[in-house]
């Protein structure tokens, strides 16, 4: 699907294992049947109706692994992220001239820029916008 139709990209396998490596997340929580990177996640097509909104389900406690949809609603997961009582790691756009950006992530969390730009999924063109990982420190 062309990147302006959707707004879901999936996670490349090689950056998700490297953070997975130092992280050991619990849970996907913005994921599908077709590319969960945690045997717990939560997604629009799992069987357990209750873990259909990754938006509004109980993410429990853990280490949580975030690529959420980057279209309007992304500020409602970032906002989401930065409440978790754990540590959650998220694959971000890069959007620093956004509200979101400068009022939650900045002032909550680490931010770590990625060179260049991602080749999500079996994709064989890179993104049209670069990338960044955000990390949600534990609460306590």
């Amino acid at each position: 699907m062309p990147p302006s139709q959707t707004d879901n990209w999936t996670t490349p396998r090689w950056l998700f294992n490297e953070l997975n490596a130092l992280h050991k997340f619990d849970l996907d929580a913005a994921a599908s049947s077709a590319n969960a990177l945690c045997t717990d996640w939560l997604g629009l097509d799992h069987n357990d109706e209750s873990k259909r909104n990754g938006l509004t389900a109980d993410w429990g406690y853990g280490h949580v692994w975030l690529n959420p949809p980057y279209g309007r609603v992304i500020k409602d997961w970032v906002l989401r992220a930065s409440q978790h009582s754990d540590l959650v790691v998220m694959l971000l756009p890069a959007r620093t001239d956004t509200k979101w950006f400068h009022e939650i992530v900045l002032a909550k969390a680490e931010v770590r820029f990625l060179k260049g730009r991602l080749k999500f999924g079996d994709g064989s063109m890179p993104a049209p916008f670069p990338s960044m990982i955000v990390t949600f420190p534990c609460a306590g």
